[in-house]
This record gives structure tokens, C-alpha cells and sequence, in this order.
């Protein structure tokens, strides 16, 4: 039996559940995302404790959580760049090993996506390394294509990706 999924946007109470979630990511994936695990382990619990809050009530930033049967197994982050630009980006993506098969990935992404349609994005972007093929196949797959926008992040490159989105269901007219 396939357990059953279910993605909720972070709550204010959280924090210890983002950072159970934060810090596995980073010890089984220490080269995708740009914080290291001993800084995760380093930082304040508050600190988790305060993103959850922000995250939990914010329309620039959030977080969702990757549910199975009831158990954190997944994590993504969505924002709202703070520049003139303001673009939309899924960042941060992270799904247990033991479930990855069950494409808690996709529907992270289309939940987070989704969000930030709602809060008036029409295009959504992800940076993905460029020597993780396996993340870049799966942003592929999820319809992303490269921007031609590449920067170098310590040793690595990594390019922008972006998958256009349709505009959030509006109310008609009265």
C-alpha cells in the first residue's frame, strides 16, 4: 500500500519540524543547497523557530511540508525575490529517500507553484546545479527551461530555470 501524501504550508509552531527537515536535507544533500549542515546544527533553534513564524503568515515567503501518513518527509521554500525584478522561485527542495518514488517532489513544487500564481506570479524560477542531472531532469520534467542566466555559487555553476504559469482563477466581475 502507497502511503498517502499531503503538503500543508508551514505553521507558526513549526520550527522544530523545519529544522528536523532542514538538517536531514543537508546531511544527505550536502552539495544542493547553499548552507552547510554545520551551520544548520549551529544555529539557535530559535532561528528555525522564527523562519516557521515568518514563513507560516508572510505573502513574499513560505515554506510547505511534504507529508506521509502523517510524518514530515519534504520540504520546499517559495519567494519573492527582493529586487526591482521581483521574481517568483521554488528553492530548497527536499524529499526523504524512502519516498521520492511516490513524486512528493512534483507535488511540492506544483503546491508551491501554485502559491505563488495566487500571489500573482506568472512565471516561477529555480536555480538547479548544474552537475546535480538528476534535479535538472526533474525541473525538465516539471516543464522548467533554461533562461541562459548561469552564476558560479563557490565551486560549482548553476542555471536558472523558469516554467511559465497560468494567471490564479479570478473572481468574475459583478
Amino acid at each position: 500500500m502507497s502511503p498517502s501524501l499531503t503538503v500543508r504550508r508551514i505553521a507558526v509552531d513549526q520550527g522544530a519540524v523545519f529544522r528536523e527537515l532542514r538538517t536531514a536535507s543537508l546531511r544527505e544533500a550536502p552539495y544542493a543547497f547553499g548552507e552547510t549542515l554545520e551551520d544548520a546544527l549551529l544555529a539557535d533553534a530559535t532561528s528555525f523557530d522564527a523562519t516557521a513564524a515568518r514563513h507560516a503568515g508572510s505573502e513574499e515567503a513560505t515554506s510547505f511540508i511534504l507529508y506521509t501518513e502523517g510524518h514530515p518527509a519534504g520540504l520546499i521554500g517559495a519567494c519573492f525575490e527582493e529586487s526591482a525584478l521581483h521574481r517568483a522561485f521554488v528553492s530548497e527542495l527536499w524529499v526523504a529517500p524512502a519516498v521520492r518514488h511516490l513524486r512528493g517532489g512534483e507535488l511540492l513544487v506544483n503546491t508551491a507553484s501554485e502559491w505563488l500564481s495566487s500571489q500573482g506570479a506568472r512565471e516561477i524560477y529555480a536555480w538547479v546545479a548544474d552537475a546535480n542531472r538528476t534535479a535538472m531532469r526533474f525541473y525538465e520534467r516539471l516543464g522548467f527551461g533554461p533562461t541562459g542566466e548561469h552564476i558560479r555559487t563557490g565551486d560549482a555553476w548553476e542555471t536558472l530555470l523558469v516554467r511559465h504559469v497560468a494567471p490564479a482563477t479570478e473572481p468574475p466581475a459583478p
